[in-house]
């Protein structure tokens, strides 16, 4: 298994700052792309933000300009810096990793989510 443990969420007023980080851990695994996805009450999972090993990124319109994603490959690491925060972009945050793990004798494809952590934004 690979785990990846989310920190970073809570509550901001409109216009403020939060970061998120996702931490993945486990054994002989190889991360290509990490990303965030969010979740509102009633509302679908959608796409936040992703990067790639390389460092290309791909944003979702809702939030181009103020949200950035960076990564830190050696530490299997991800982060979320959200400004000017709406309260729109309340939901639950969820980390991604995909890429590939090594058991049973062979690479499988590798999919792991994390827990989720809540970002509230409201006066």
């Amino acid at each position: 298994q690979v785990h990846l443990v989310e920190s970073g969420g809570g509550l901001v007023q409109p216009g403020g700052s939060l970061r998120l980080s996702c931490a993945a851990s486990g054994r002989i695994f190889s991360i290509d792309t990490m990303g965030w996805y969010r979740q509102a009450p009633g509302k679908e999972r959608e796409l936040v933000a992703t990067i790639t090993s390389g460092g290309s990124t791909n944003y979702a319109d809702s939030i181009q300009g103020r949200f950035t994603i960076s990564r830190e490959n050696a530490k299997n690491t991800v982060y979320l810096q959200m400004n000017s925060l709406k309260s729109e972009d309340t939901a639950v945050y969820y980390c991604n990793a995909r890429g590939k793990r090594f058991y049973a004798l062979k690479w499988n494809p590798l999919d792991s989510w994390g827990q989720g952590t809540q970002v509230t934004v409201s006066s």
